[in-house]
């Protein structure tokens, strides 16, 4: 449905820009934000790197295990449906550690396994469980103490502080994945 809406988006401000006389200015605004999307990646690739080396390094020293369990209680209060020493668990823990430090990036591998953990042990195959929901509603939301990403894009993009974010960023998210829990935990309650 997205693809229908974008490519109508697309298609209508071309054709609007074709009837009054804009073509060249959109012509241009599309090469000069192809060229800014690519300086933007090489600019990024070196912290998206670093931090991926540094989640990959925590894995295979074991920290991330570590801190799973070490997760236990807030894991059994987020998702009791869960067992203890399903793998799902683990995956959970990591994808939440890296949101937590704002990554974005290396959030998505684990937080995919999670997932496809989080689906075997759904007995109803079309529909999603509510570790499933909890999950996703808490990942999107995701509670961050270091938006490293928008750190980033702010000094990519040559902001004098990209740091400021800091605070608001912290409070921000900090509601939004306590609204995310309370609402997950009523919906929950409810279907009981």
């Amino acid at each position: 449905m997205l693809n229908y809406i974008w490519s109508f988006m697309i298609i209508f401000a071309v054709l609007i820009s074709g009837f009054t006389g804009g073509m060249k200015a959109i012509t241009n605004s599309a090469l000069l934000a192809s060229g800014e999307a690519v300086t933007i990646c090489i600019e990024t690739l070196g912290i998206v790197a670093m931090w991926m080396g540094i989640m990959r390094i925590a894995e295979k020293s074991g920290l991330i295990d570590s801190l799973a369990r070490k997760m236990s209680p807030i894991l059994n209060f987020l998702f009791p449906s869960v067992p203890k020493n399903h793998p799902a668990r683990k995956y959970i823990a990591t994808n939440l550690i890296a949101n937590f430090l704002g990554l974005g990036w290396a959030a998505t591998p684990p937080g995919l396994k999670a997932m496809i953990e989080l689906q075997k042990l759904n007995k109803e195959e079309g529909q999603a469980t509510h570790a499933m929901c909890m999950f996703l509603i808490i990942n999107i939301s995701s509670i961050q103490l270091i938006p490293i990403s928008m750190i980033s894009y702010r000094t990519a993009y040559g902001s004098h502080n990209p740091t400021e974010i800091l605070v608001p960023c912290i409070i921000a998210t900090a509601v939004s994945t306590l609204v995310a829990i309370i609402f997950g935990k009523l919906m929950y309650k409810k279907e009981d």
